[in-house]
């Protein structure tokens, strides 16, 4: 399936979901894996230690990546109003051997997760930003090779 990811376009087999630790993940990324796990025409394992949720429609996925925007947005509205300002952006990440495999054998994949920074304090009150990555919850593009 041919996916676009923010002007990125991707061929892939399919594209998964995680919830890493559910038992200790925030509630953020439980409300932005709900979100995905809610939507018709996904595939949903869960394992002891993760949750998993699998997408293999394009139109599906672009439906995930708006529900979890709509959930980012109703953060950001959660905030005080004057002296919280909160953002997020998506970081892609992947790893690779010469063969084209991961550390743990997979073929290789581009990793999405969330990052939401959160700014306190008005001008004169100097820096009091915060980053805080959401490594409980991230998505997979996997890659096309097979072991």
């Amino acid at each position: 399936m041919r996916v676009e990811f923010f002007g990125l376009v991707f061929e892939t087999p399919m594209v998964s979901f995680y919830l890493w630790s559910p038992w200790r993940s925030a509630a953020l990324e439980h409300r932005l894996f709900d979100a995905v796990r809610a939507l018709p025409g996904t595939k949903r394992e869960d394992q002891p230690d993760e949750w998993r949720v699998h997408l293999s429609d394009p139109k599906t996925f672009r439906t995930a990546v708006q529900a979890i925007a709509r959930v980012l947005k109703g953060w950001q509205e959660d905030a005080e109003m004057g002296s919280d300002r909160r953002t997020w952006r998506w970081l892609l990440e992947g790893d690779t051997n010469a063969d084209g495999y991961d550390a743990q054998g997979d073929p290789a994949s581009l990793w999405g997760l969330l990052r939401v920074s959160l700014d306190r304090g008005g001008p004169a009150d100097g820096e009091k930003g915060e980053d805080i990555d959401l490594e409980g919850f991230s998505l997979r593009i996997w890659g096309q090779g097979e072991k």
